[in-house]
């Protein structure tokens, strides 16, 4: 029964390896999702506050954007095809991030959650994909809207 400290300590050691998954650079899971939920916040608040450079800054240069029967490729023509949503003193919608996810590898994420309109009510749901780039930055890949689900 006896286990040297030695050993107890390689042990301890190996176990306490598998509680915690790092990814690159030594960030947790959690924090990993944490750093995802502040840059699509923040992301998020660049509508609230109508400030179109800081919603481009946010765009991979692959960026993709479903909505409304069209599909805008490239972070140009997603900040274009988005220009007519900052204009005027206020935010025609809000979201906010209810679910963030991030791969073991630390380099891509989804975050998803609703969309609500001035008046508080949700009118659909996003989906984001999320990928860290080589500068740290998280920059948002894909986007998607739709309806809200009538789903329980």
């Amino acid at each position: 029964m006896g286990i040297s400290s030695r050993r107890a300590g390689f042990v301890l050691i190996v176990l306490g390896l598998g509680v915690a998954s790092s990814a690159p650079g030594g960030d947790s899971d959690q924090g990993l999702r944490d750093q995802v939920r502040d840059t699509e916040r923040a992301f998020a608040k660049t509508m609230a506050t109508r400030d179109h450079a800081a919603f481009a800054s946010f765009l991979s240069e692959e960026a993709i954007f479903f909505g409304q029967g069209r599909v805008l490729r490239g972070k140009q023509a997603v900040a274009e095809g988005w220009r007519d949503l900052f204009e005027g003193t206020q935010a025609r919608f809000s979201w906010e991030p209810d679910r963030v996810e991030v791969l073991d590898s630390g380099t891509l994420a989804l975050s998803t959650g609703p969309v609500l309109g001035t008046d508080g009510k949700r009118i659909g749901t996003f989906t984001s994909v999320w990928r860290r780039e080589g500068d740290g930055r998280w920059r948002i890949v894909l986007d998607n809207g739709c309806p809200p689900c009538s789903c329980p």
